[in-house]
């Protein structure tokens, strides 16, 4: 079933969260460390003899004998003083990179800044193709597509100009140029995004996955393939795994639909081992959405409910949230980003500290 939030034990856990983030948003933050790296990737060795006195052009050498390194994750990381908990791991979707966790379009503090005021060790990963991680073995043509009408609807703030009412995106000309100017080409071949996260579990070792949209699907399979991830959180995923077998009817919808994905009943076995919970946001129809947005996210939402359902049906842990039906109203499809992420931080958290997941 889906585990909803008994909402008399919410509202007092919000009175303590919001005392924290009212008494905590402008307070310096006390690093221990910090840092980035390159995480997992391959390297690629032209045949040949490398000859350093032979020019040839600085955008075209010649490439005989060298090495071309590519197809990583870049991971940025801070440790906060004291730290105490499990490192929380930030993936982000399309078209974006790590920048989407770091910060807002209005420049508040981003989600990830948010947990690491709580204390948790922060990993904020580029996946390949995107970001700092853009070098990559993939051969492609970047196109100027004029395309933010589109996702303004697509990642339901409105249907352009309108914006959606109640939004909690900030809406001011600035940070709607910012938030569009933080998109990322897309330059890699997605299933380089799983050895990615596979890298970085060998790497950190224990951790927490922070998943979104696009992000989420890997995450599940990193779940799978690594017992170093102890928890998932995903906000919006865009797709969903299933045990042979169980896997649900295709969900039809004006952008394509959606399709469960399936694994063996043993692999799934792994995300019943874990708690999971799962975050949507508002202005989601329940039925018979006649926008690109809301028919998108619509069936995966609903797919996300069958996904919870399978996974509790095999004695797992997992939890479905619907933001408008607990009170937080006005969220689009980043979430994480908008005025009042920070008590969506205090809901993650909440969930992290009773599912056992705020100490190490």
């Amino acid at each position: 079933m889906i585990r909803p939030f008994v909402i008399s034990a919410i509202s007092l856990v919000f009175g303590a969260m919001a005392s924290f983030a009212q008494s905590n948003m402008n307070k310096p933050i006390m690093i221990e460390r910090q840092g980035q790296f390159p995480v997992g990737g391959t390297a690629i060795e032209r045949p040949g003899e490398f000859d350093p006195n032979k020019f040839v052009g600085w955008t075209n050498p010649d490439q005989s004998g060298q090495t071309y390194r590519c197809d990583h994750a870049f991971a940025r990381y801070q440790i906060p003083t004291g730290a105490k908990f499990l490192p929380l791991v930030f993936v982000h979707g399309f078209g974006s990179d790590g920048v989407c966790w770091e910060t807002t379009p209005d420049g508040r503090d981003g989600f990830s800044t948010l947990m690491l005021r709580r204390g948790y060790p922060t990993y904020v990963l580029d996946l390949p193709g995107r970001g700092h991680a853009s070098r990559t073995s993939s051969e492609v043509t970047v196109k100027p597509v004029a395309d933010e009408e589109f996702w303004f609807d697509i990642w339901r703030m409105g249907l352009w100009p309108e914006w959606n009412k109640g939004i909690q995106f900030p809406k001011d000309s600035l940070s709607v140029s910012n938030f569009f100017r933080q998109m990322v080409p897309d330059l890699s071949n997605h299933q380089l995004d799983v050895a990615a996260l596979d890298a970085m579990a060998e790497k950190i070792g224990n951790h927490i996955l922070v998943t979104h949209s696009a992000g989420g699907f890997p995450g599940w399979i990193a779940a799978i393939h690594n017992p170093e991830v102890k928890g998932v959180v995903a906000l919006e995923p865009g797709g969903f795994v299933f045990p042979e077998g169980e896997v649900p009817e295709p969900l039809l919808g004006l952008t394509g639909g959606l399709s469960g994905v399936a694994v063996s009943p043993s692999d799934f076995t792994h995300l019943t081992e874990k708690p999971i919970v799962i975050y949507f946001g508002d202005y989601i129809p329940e039925n018979g959405a006649t926008t690109l947005g809301g028919s998108n996210w619509e069936v995966r939402l609903k797919m996300a409910k069958e996904f919870v359902n399978t996974i509790n049906r095999h004695g797992g842990n997992a939890t479905l949230i619907e933001l408008p039906k607990i009170g937080i109203t006005g969220n689009s499809h980043f979430l994480m980003q908008e005025l009042n992420n920070d008590i969506i931080a205090d809901q993650v958290f909440s969930w992290l500290v009773e599912n056992g997941l705020a100490n190490q």
